[in-house]
Formats: C-alpha cells, sequence, structure tokens
C-alpha cells in the first residue's frame, strides 16, 4: 500500500465513534451476485453431501484477499475449492468502496472492520487486512508491476507471468485522470532529473511514470473480491467470518512426512467446525500474507521446536526459518502546505530510482458526508499541519479535548499535501514470533528499521530528493516553497508525529536522526516463509505433504514500487501453473 504520510495516527489511535458496518448479518451478504459466498456459521448446516458423506475439497485457501481471490478463482475451474475468510465481505461498505473514504477505513478500529492494527517491536503503528478481498481493500489503489529482474530472480515462467497480468488488469485495473498534486510531483520529478518521463505504464522501469490504480475515474475501489465474478460458481465456496485455528495433520510415523488433512475453523459465533481434504493430490495453501501464513504455521505446529514447546504447541515439523527474515519498506513523508486546498489524491505518479528509493505523493481532504462519524487522531490527514500540541504531551485526554475542537473543522482548513521516499529491499531484517495461541491475537513483529546503514543512506537521498522536489518551478506555483525553509518542513513533518518512537531534539537538524525518529510504514511488510527456507519453489512447505504458502510471505523483496499487481498475478499464475500440472499428471503427460 501506499498513503499519506501522516495518515497514520488517523489510522490508529483514535476511537471511533460509531461502529462501520458492525453487522454480521443479512445486511452484509446483500450487493453483490455471488451466491458462493455465505457466513462461516452456514458451513455445519452444508458440510454433507447428497449421499450422506463428509464433504471435502481438492484445495482449501486460507484468506481471500490478494493472492486468495485470484488463486481460488482459477482453482475452481476444474477442482472443488474452499475460500475461507476471516473477515467480511467489502460490499457494502462505503468507507472501503470509495476513494474519499480511505484514511476513514483505515481509521475503524472496531472488531468488525476491514483494517486490523498491530504495532512492532520498533514502535511504528501498522494495519493487516480483515476482509475479502484483502489489501486491495484498504490500500491506496496504485497499481505497478514488478520487476523483470524481480520476476526473473523467482524463477517464473515470464510467458506464463505475462499472461497472468493482463487477467486481472482487464478486469479491475483502469488508468487515473491525473490530479493537480500528482503533475506537480511528475513535472518536479523530471525537473530535478528522475528521468525519463515514461507516460502511462504498468512497467517497473526506471525515471517518473504514472501507474494503473483500483479506482475508477468515479472514486470506486475495485478489489481481488470483484475476480470472484469468473470463478467457477459449481466449484467454489466462499465463507467469510471463518477464523481458521490451525491446519489439521496426519502424523502417523509410518508416512515419510506429515500429511495434511483439514483445518479447524471458527465461524462468527465461536463455534468451531472442521473442513477436509479429499484425494492425495489435495491441499491446504496459506495465502494470509507475510503476518497471517507464518502465524498459522507456528499454530499448527510447524517452527522451531524450542518456541513451540514454550507456547505448549504439539511440535508437527521443527524448522528454525518460520516467522524469520521479515522486512518492511520503511517510508517517510513531508507534509508541503499549500496556497489553498489541494484536491483529493492518492498514489499516481511515481519517481523510480536506481537506488530503490521511489517518490510518490498524496494530497487533500478525506471523507465523504455520508461516511462514519470518527475521530481520527490528533495528527489526522486532515489537520496534520496544525499540530500544535508535543509528541509527549500526546495523551487520550488530550486526544479527547482535541476532538471536541475538530468536529466543527471545515474541510477548507487543510491545505497541503505529502511526498514521500520510501525504500524498496531493505537490507534491514528482522522476526514474527507468537504472542499467545489466540489466531485472533497478533503475533510480536520486529523489522529493525534503519538497523543497515544503506537503508539510512537511500532514506537520506529521498529526503533530500523531496526537498529539492518541492522548490521546482511547478510545485511553487502550488505551495508556500517562499516561507517554508527545509528545516521547517521537516520539523512541521516531525512534529506531525505518527509512530511511537522516541524522538530526538535533533530529529530535523540531522535527516538522518529524522529519517529514525518519523519512520512509518507503507503496508509493504513481506517474509517469514521465505523459498527455500519454509517454501520450496512450487510454495510447497518443506517437510510436510499437502500444504502450499502463496502470498508475500514467500517474498525477500517486495516487488517493484506496489506488491498488489505482483501478489493479485502470483495467484493466478500459480493457479494456473498447478492447473496445469495436476490436469497433465491426470493425462499421464
Amino acid at each position: 500500500m501506499a498513503s499519506l504520510g501522516i495518515v497514520k495516527l488517523s489510522l490508529h489511535i483514535l476511537l471511533c465513534l460509531s461502529v462501520l458496518n458492525s453487522a454480521q448479518g443479512k445486511e452484509e451478504y446483500k450487493g453483490h451476485p455471488y451466491p458462493f459466498i455465505k457466513p462461516a456459521s452456514s458451513f455445519s448446516s452444508s458440510s454433507t453431501e447428497l449421499d450422506g458423506r463428509i464433504k471435502a475439497y481438492d484445495y482449501i485457501i486460507v484468506g481471500g484477499g490478494t493472492a486468495g481471490c485470484p488463486l481460488a478463482v482459477t482453482l475452481s475451474r476444474n477442482f472443488r475449492v474452499l475460500l475461507l475468510e476471516r473477515g467480511g465481505v467489502p460490499y457494502s461498505n462505503p468507507n472501503v468502496s470509495y476513494l474519499e473514504n480511505f484514511h476513514i477505513s483505515l481509521a475503524d478500529t472496531s472488531p468488525s472492520s476491514a483494517a486490523q492494527i498491530f504495532i512492532s517491536t520498533d514502535g511504528v503503528i501498522n494495519s493487516r487486512a480483515r476482509v475479502l478481498g484483502g489489501g486491495t481493500c484498504i490500500n491506496a489503489g496504485f497499481y505497478s508491476r514488478g520487476s523483470t529482474r524481480f520476476i526473473k530472480r523467482l524463477g517464473w515462467d515470464t510467458e506464463l507471468v505475462n499472461q497472468s497480468y493482463p487477467w486481472i488488469e482487464n478486469q479491475i485495473v483502469h488508468w487515473p485522470k491525473l490530479a493537480p498534486w500528482q503533475q506537480a510531483l511528475r513535472d518536479g520529478l523530471l525537473e530535478v532529473g528522475v528521468s525519463p518521463f515514461n507516460g502511462f505504464s504498468y512497467d517497473h522501469i526506471y525515471g517518473t511514470k504514472v501507474g494503473g490504480s483500483i479506482f475508477d475515474n468515479s472514486g470506486h475501489r475495485h478489489t481481488a473480491a470483484d475476480l470472484l465474478a469468473s470463478a467457477n460458481p459449481e466449484n467454489l465456496s466462499v465463507l467469510v467470518h471463518a477464523t481458521v485455528q490451525k491446519i489439521i495433520f496426519d502424523t502417523d510415523h509410518t508416512k515419510a512426512e506429515p500429511k495434511a488433512v483439514g483445518v479447524i475453523f471458527k465461524d462468527e459465533n465461536g463455534n468451531e467446525h472442521k473442513a477436509f481434504l479429499e484425494g492425495e493430490r489435495s491441499e491446504v495453501i496459506l495465502s494470509s500474507g507475510a503476518i497471517g501464513s507464518p502465524q498459522l504455521l507456528l499454530l499448527s505446529g510447524i517452527g522451531p521446536k524450542k518456541d513451540l514447546k514454550k507456547m505448549n504447541i504439539p511440535v508437527v515439523l521443527h524448522n528454525d526459518f518460520v516467522g524469520k527474515g521479515m522486512s518492511d519498506n520503511p517510508m517517510n513523508a513531508i507534509f508541503i502546505p499549500t496556497k489553498s486546498p489541494v484536491r483529493q489524491s492518492l498514489i499516481q505518479t511515481v519517481g523510480i530510482t536506481k537506488m530503490g528509493v521511489f517518490i510518490e505523493a498524496s494530497s487533500g481532504f478525506g471523507g465523504s458526508s455520508d461516511s462514519i462519524h470518527c475521530n481520527h487522531g490528533i495528527m489526522s490527514a486532515e489537520i496534520g499541519q496544525l499540530s500544535t500540541v508535543p509528541p509527549n504531551q500526546r495523551t487520550r485526554e488530550a486526544m479527547k479535548a482535541y476532538k471536541e475542537d475538530k468536529q466543527n473543522l471545515p474541510r477548507e482548513a487543510f491545505m497541503g499535501g505529502f511526498v514521500l521516499e520510501k525504500i524498496v529491499g531493505p537490507f534491514s531484517t528482522g522476526e514474527l514470533r507468537l504472542n499467545s495461541t489466540d489466531v485472533d491475537e497478533n503475533p510480536s513483529v520486529t523489522f529493525n528499521y534503519f538497523s543497515h546503514p544503506y537503508d539510512l543512506r537511500r532514506c537520506v537521498y529521498g529526503v533530500r530528493l523531496i526537498e529539492k522536489i518541492v522548490r521546482t518551478r511547478n510545485f511553487t506555483e502550488l505551495v508556500n516553497s517562499d516561507v517554508f525553509t527545509g528545516d521547517m518542513l521537516l520539523n512541521m513533518s516531525a512534529k506531525a508525529n505518527v509512530n511511537l518512537i522516541p524522538k530526538h531534539t535533533n530529529d530535523t537538524q540531522s535527516v538522518e536522526q529524522f529519517c529514525k525518529d518519523t519512520v512509518i510504514t507503507i503496508w509493504h511488510y513481506h517474509g517469514g516463509c521465505h523459498v527455500g527456507k519454509v517454501v520450496d519453489p512450487d510454495y510447497k512447505v518443506l517437510g510436510v505433504h499437502g500444504v502450499r504458502v502463496i502470498d508475500g510471505s514467500t517474498f525477500t523483496d517486495s516487488p517493484g514500487t506496489n506488491p498488489q499487481a505482483t501478489v493479485m498475478m502470483m495467484g493466478r499464475y500459480m493457479g494456473v501453473k498447478m492447473l496445469r500440472e495436476r490436469l497433465g499428471a491426470a493425462a499421464g503427460i
């Protein structure tokens, strides 16, 4: 994902005044044409065949997100698929569906919200998706393919990759109509030498370009859940509010490897169910993301033996690498005041440098008149430039008082946008560990931002590049660049604290310290189930039979400028690859 820099506290330290779409009743299932989407509680009444046999599946996919939806759709063409999603449906949620409500969707911290907050041990506030469609329901919509180098390094079939991307693009991707803030960034990037201009392009190319978007020009979001329209409805069952607890293994010691036979999940009422596989070639596939997939492997007994025993989890397979090698692309954002209100925009333009630093931007006030009424936090995107409360005074009491004053704040009070720099493929890595055996509780995640000096050097380069961009001719037409010095801009952005990292007095005098103190996420975290350590090149979990992991947890780098395009493509790609292999084997080819 990509986002407003200072939106982060508006996403997370706030208290909503009303609950967003909390009902899990009949209303949630209206507004979409998919009869195969049902609440998890319906499973018990439809878990047997007409002949009385227990209903079983060729594939059980855990996680109906960015990779899980296209994977399920593809496999359903020939096989019976059960897709289990712990969240609800996105279709009846206006704060998921519309660009103007982007930050409000993330701001909803109710138990039924589409975004679940977690805070890394580094002190950076983050989110993980909890909705059918996954991260494509809560991100900033930017669509850009992974680099050819990334594809080659994974050993993927280039021809199949080039067929799989358009399958996604033809269904849910659009070319944006550039907002003024995005035009200024485009021209500013070119003026400071981030060239050439590559026009409108999905491809990852050095220079400046305009990418695709899953928002159409009316501001309506199209998500991975929309890909379900291409499914074979006779073969696909989708259960929402189905929270998988663990994979069930047959650990008969006479067999070479433990074999997955099904999963245990709870429905929206807390009742437990078991779903089973049928056939020797059937599989459980984890597509629960870089947090959920390693978490579920650990809860299922696959991971470091010492850690599992400490949590009283029966060990199915010892593997020291589960949850290791976690990375998050660090982001730092500069707030730029404007002379007058600017139109809202999320990410449309990007500058791609050879140092692995990407420059993007967002602007304007978000939130429609029919959106839920929330306290978006003391540092919300709308009032970031008005943040006068020192970080050490930002208590809940201060937030409550500020909220009362903010309710009458007009949209026109927000005048400004953000230019952000982010680093791809950080050398700094961390790990994920369980806090408890409750799958609903976030695991402990550490990313170790800027622990590697090269990551810090790249951040300084990116911040200095932003300082040059906002001095270019096109930006000076929008911003008060003659009023604000570079130090003032850094100080303003540093005061708009969006993480829980202790601040230093020199954070605006030293760009290095500014990077460390103001680092936030752009939701591009990855790792925890790396190829060669947890899974093989076909994404089968090493040491067990019948389990794969197909999502960004297998990546050592985040693909391209924004990963959603490649993660959706991965779901389609692997689905086609698995169909070809299985159908070919059945035909004796």
